[in-house]
This record gives structure tokens, C-alpha cells and sequence, in this order.
């Protein structure tokens, strides 16, 4: 490949990354994205079986 190509080629990359960047940005709902509790994430309660931390690392 000569220098032109990988320069159109990293370009074209660019061009795509940054054109689905500004896509997903300004189809964004905010609606949507606020009807979520942010408590989904962490699980209310631990299993007994999983301590909360340990002292160290057994063999």
C-alpha cells in the first residue's frame, strides 16, 4: 500500500468513527435513558456464600 492509500484509509476510519459518534449523540433520548433506576446495577444483597471482602487469598 503507498502512503496516499493508508492516509485515505485512516481517514475513512476517522471519518466513520467520529460520524457514528455524533449519530449516536444526537439520537439520544433522554427520556429513555432516565426511566432506568440506576439500582439496577447493584444486586440489593449479597449471596451468603460471597463475603463481602476476605483478609487474603488462600492456595
Amino acid at each position: 500500500m503507498s502512503n496516499g492509500q493508508v492516509l485515505l484509509l485512516i481517514a475513512g476510519f476517522l471519518v466513520l468513527t467520529i460520524g457514528s459518534f455524533v449519530w449516536y449523540v444526537a439520537t439520544w433520548d433522554k427520556r429513555a435513558a432516565s426511566a432506568q433506576p440506576a439500582s439496577i446495577i447493584l444486586p440489593k444483597i449479597l449471596p451468603p456464600e460471597a463475603p463481602a471482602f476476605q483478609e487474603r487469598a488462600t492456595l
